[in-house]
């Protein structure tokens, strides 16, 4: 594979990482946007802006827009997260030009106001389900418990209230803001003629005007806090559990992983053999989430309301293990063959490598080949596992309960 990369007059940033034995080809445009970059009274609106964009063009109404994308084989879709929308299609590779014609148009999307007060409604109901499934809204409640003000804790769906009282304009607004050439990125990857996809990117997206859409990083971290929220409809007791990690651009996210790996994997961890294994919880999981700037070690438990103490208990003597039990050679050894698997194993899909390549890319701004990547993961040591332990404490967290039980003190 062989990466490349071209960079239009207008900002646009055209990269692709290119297997001439693959068989099919994947791409799309990353926007470096979410929720971190929306102001208070427009929380909701990059996710939004996520179902806008396929509503139709100048030169193509919605029909069009999905009708093309069928008929070209694509299998395509979008997502919205804290930092950035993304819109993809995976197809056979003689249909590059057609594609990135057809995702450069919805980059520029009519926005008309009659679409917006109709989606508007599928929007607020989307968020009313989302809050009727457990654990209820917990992850956004607890990053804001956590971060306070901090751009971080926003919801990627925003509240019912600030979509209510979204208007068009100011979406537009918001648009014009973020979308410019030079806060986007079209990768991709598989069997890519590059050659061609930087004449098919210019002819598409060079007339684009220029803009300024920059991310203020302002530091924060964890606040150790404990809360406990009634949900008299819930069946189980749910616990989150928030604490300091290494952040995206860190070297030290390797070692984050195995680490969450090691103690909370869905198999074989500390937590599984501790918890789930003896059947005292349903499900106890540990994970790592990096960001710009910020880093995550987020613990999810589900059990038995009236178990709920002891298996909290379990779980924080997990977490607090690293100093008095170090991970053992054979644990180490067992994160990387499950981390290593499973990069693999997805990097035999253009669409995996496509996510890759475009999220590393607009992170941090560099691009790493699977090889070097699965070679930084097997260059981490036990003494960096201890070290990165030691710098984010695995057992200051802030935490949330929720759920039936109305007598419980943390």
């Amino acid at each position: 594979m062989q990466f490349k990369r071209h960079t239009l007059p207008n900002g646009l940033e055209v990269i692709a990482e290119c297997d001439p034995s693959a068989l099919s080809l994947a791409l799309g445009f990353f926007v470096q946007t979410g929720a971190r970059d929306e102001t208070p009274a427009e929380a909701g609106v990059s996710h939004f802006l996520e179902h806008m964009v396929f509503k139709g063009t100048a030169r193509r109404t919605a029909e069009d827009v999905n009708r093309e994308f069928d008929e070209l084989g694509a299998h395509y879709n979008a997502f919205t997260s804290e930092e950035n929308t993304v819109y993809y299609a995976s197809l056979l590779p003689e249909h590059q030009a057609e594609s990135i014609d057809l995702l450069a148009d919805i980059m520029r999307p009519s926005l008309r106001t009659e679409d917006f007060d109709m989606e508007k409604k599928v929007i607020l109901e989307e968020i009313e389900m989302y809050l009727d499934q457990p654990p209820y809204g917990m992850d956004d409640h607890l990053k804001r418990l956590c971060f306070g003000a901090h751009p971080i804790a926003n919801s990627v769906l925003g509240t019912a209230e600030s979509v209510a009282a979204l208007t068009s304009d100011a979406m537009r607004s918001y648009f014009q803001r973020r979308y410019a050439p030079g806060n986007l990125v079209l990768a991709a990857s598989g069997r890519v003629d590059f050659d061609a996809m930087v004449e098919q990117a210019e002819a598409a997206c060079g007339a684009w005007d220029r803009g300024d859409a920059s991310r203020p990083l302002a530091p924060t971290s964890v606040t150790p806090s404990r809360e406990s929220i009634v949900h008299s409809s819930a069946t189980q007791q749910y616990a989150l559990l928030l604490g300091n990690a290494p952040d995206g651009v860190s070297e030290d996210r390797y070692a984050a992983k195995l680490l969450a790996t090691i103690l909370g994997d869905d198999s074989g961890s500390r937590l599984y053999w501790r918890l789930i294994d003896p059947g005292h919880a349903e499900s106890a999981s540990l994970g790592h989430y990096d960001y710009q700037g910020v880093g995550m070690y987020y613990t999810w438990l589900a059990g038995e309301p009236d178990d709920l103490e002891e298996n909290l208990a379990a779980v924080e003597e997990v977490l607090a293990s690293i100093p008095t039990e170090p991970p053992t050679a054979d644990e180490l050894s067992q994160a990387k063959s499950k981390i290593k698997s499973r990069v693999v194993l997805g990097s035999e899909r253009p669409r995996s490598r496509l996510f890759h390549l475009g999220g590393g890319w607009q992170m941090r701004g560099d691009y790493r080949s699977l090889e070097e990547e699965l070679k930084r993961l097997d260059a981490v040591t036990i003494d960096d596992l201890m070290r990165v332990a030691a710098e984010h404490p695995l057992d200051r967290n802030a935490v949330v309960t929720v759920g039936p039980r109305e007598d419980l003190v943390l």
